[in-house]
């Protein structure tokens, strides 16, 4: 082979390994996205003893919008068991949106202070997701919340 050919195997390999190495890079930047769940479903169902006690589950499947809060873009189920009485809820839910789901799974505070949750996996546009969500209250009623997932693969 001439060392012109040569060069040029070896220019081609180089860039091949160039652009390889950048599309694992952009794979692994974090990704973020904001929805907003509107919670108008909230049932809490007293399983432990009488009140606010452990074992007690939220049950939940709300609509869920676009960061602006305008548009209809998904909905979420999911649930809370009770772990500290008068403190928070340890949850798991299921964001499901157009082009894929996002489960995540962390505590719920009653102060309605900001909470991060850890994102367990998700499916399609989200398949092989990892990462964490914060839960952020929009209102001190606690009636709409921003869902803000920082997620890579």
């Amino acid at each position: 082979m001439s060392s012109r050919a040569t060069m040029l195997v070896a220019w081609i390999a180089l860039v091949g390994v160039v652009l390889l190495g950048v599309w694992w890079y952009v794979g692994k930047q974090p990704q973020i996205v904001t929805v907003v769940e509107r919670a108008e479903t909230d049932v809490v169902v007293d399983l432990g003893e009488t009140g606010d006690s452990i074992e007690d589950l939220l049950a939940f499947g709300n609509p869920i919008y676009d960061a602006d809060n305008a548009s209809q873009i998904g909905t979420d189920q999911g649930e809370c068991f009770r772990t500290t009485p008068g403190v928070s809820w340890e949850c798991t839910w299921t964001v499901y949106l157009d082009d894929g789901s996002i489960t995540v799974q962390g505590p719920f505070l009653d102060s309605l202070e900001d909470s991060t949750l850890a994102i367990t996996g998700g499916t399609g546009s989200y398949a092989g997701a990892r990462g964490e969500m914060t839960l952020h209250a929009r209102s001190e009623a606690g009636t709409e919340f921003d869902f803000t997932y920082h997620w890579s693969r």
